[in-house]
């Protein structure tokens, strides 16, 4: 004795399909992006590197929620492995109160030896400095630093180039009220 599935289930079934493939879609567009812009200001940044970086307990959670600055944070090469220095992450509420890592500790960057020889040579002899640029949850999940070996600006740089922004953004006000 065969059960058949009526037309109408069919389609009903066929919409739940279609439903759980667009909430997929939706969790795979839902991309959490931080950048350093003050970064992007104070340095011209030649080179960039994508590396991960170890973290404790609940500061993932805390990074997704948005509760994390690195915007004054800084890079040291100690004894040939990377560290972040002053990136702040806040506790969330929902940790144990007798388990709270430090808010602004040093935390160990992931590289590979020639990556962190690359960097090395070039802060000792070029004078270059390491700032971290952005953060990201990659396509697998996993939390990634981009780095920069970056080279300061000058404050006629910094002059020079906002102005340049700003004559852009008043030019694109002036065609889009010109096009009204």
């Amino acid at each position: 004795m065969k059960i058949g599935i009526s037309a109408a289930a069919e389609v009903v079934f066929s919409e739940l399909q279609v439903n759980k493939l667009a909430q997929k879609k939706k969790k795979e567009t839902k991309v959490r992006e931080f950048l350093n812009k003050k970064a992007f200001h104070d340095y011209i940044i030649e080179d960039i590197f994508e590396v991960g970086i170890v973290l404790k307990g609940s500061e993932v959670k805390a990074i997704r929620a948005g509760r994390m600055n690195f915007k004054d944070s800084f890079i040291r090469i100690i004894k040939n492995e990377v560290f972040i220095f002053n990136m702040h992450i806040s506790h969330l509420d929902t940790t144990h109160t007798s388990y709270r890592p430090e808010e602004n500790r040093e935390r160990k960057l992931l590289m590979h030896k020639k990556q962190i020889n690359k960097l090395f040579e070039k802060v000792t002899k070029d004078g270059y400095t390491i700032v971290a640029t952005k953060m990201y949850f990659n396509d697998k999940n996993i939390l990634k630093l981009n780095i920069g070996i970056a080279k300061g600006k000058k404050n006629y740089d910094k002059r020079e180039e906002l102005k340049r922004k700003t004559m852009q953004r008043e030019t694109q006000r002036v065609l889009k009220e010109w096009n009204r």
